[in-house]
């Protein structure tokens, strides 16, 4: 029971301190369940976000039920997502509650306006991350670069960018390994 709550402590900190989505989680989540917990490995983190990309739902909602699956099972994914979900509940409860003119006033929209370029830097630093985790051979940076350009020119779905990553990822494993046991 100590580590459930452990879990939700954890994912309810970077819910709470996390601002941006998904992306913008990253970095947090890296340094804290792969760096000072050690609950995954970098790489464990970077394949569960892949994987939270292509299912349906919130990106770190998804990706903190996979950890929390990983370290105990359905309990952990409950207790994981319930944590990371927390602080915004209660946040967006608050101002519903307090404040029906909360979007149009001007001091909360320059402070949105500071927390957008934040999340973009955080965003930024998440990508650098990730790129020099994943990309690790000639293919897997030609399939980041192509990747790019179907998200950022061609409105892309991640959906089938990743499914096409996946394939070609595949396809050049297979042939690589025919390549090997025919020399």
């Amino acid at each position: 029971m100590k580590q459930l709550f452990t879990l939700f402590l954890t994912f309810a900190r970077i819910g709470l301190f996390t601002f941006g989505g998904g992306y913008a989680m990253l970095p947090m989540l890296t340094r804290v369940v792969a760096g000072e917990k050690k609950w995954v490995t970098e790489d464990e983190l970077i394949d569960f976000y892949a994987i939270s990309q292509c299912t349906p739902g919130i990106i770190a909602v998804n990706t903190a039920t996979f950890i929390g699956v990983k370290l105990k099972g359905i309990a952990g994914a409950v207790f994981a997502t319930l944590g990371l979900i927390f602080p915004s509940v209660v946040i967006i409860t608050l101002i519903a509650a307090f404040l029906r003119d909360f979007g149009s006033n001007e001091d909360v929209q320059n402070a949105l306006a500071g927390a957008r370029v934040a999340a973009c830097a955080l965003m930024t630093v998440a990508v650098i991350r990730l790129g020099r985790k994943a990309i690790r051979s000639i293919i897997s940076a030609v399939i980041a670069a192509g990747a790019f350009v179907l998200a950022a020119f061609f409105g892309a779905s991640p959906v089938w960018i990743a499914l096409g990553a996946v394939v070609l990822g595949t396809l050049y494993a297979v042939v690589i390994t025919r390549r090997r046991t025919d020399k």
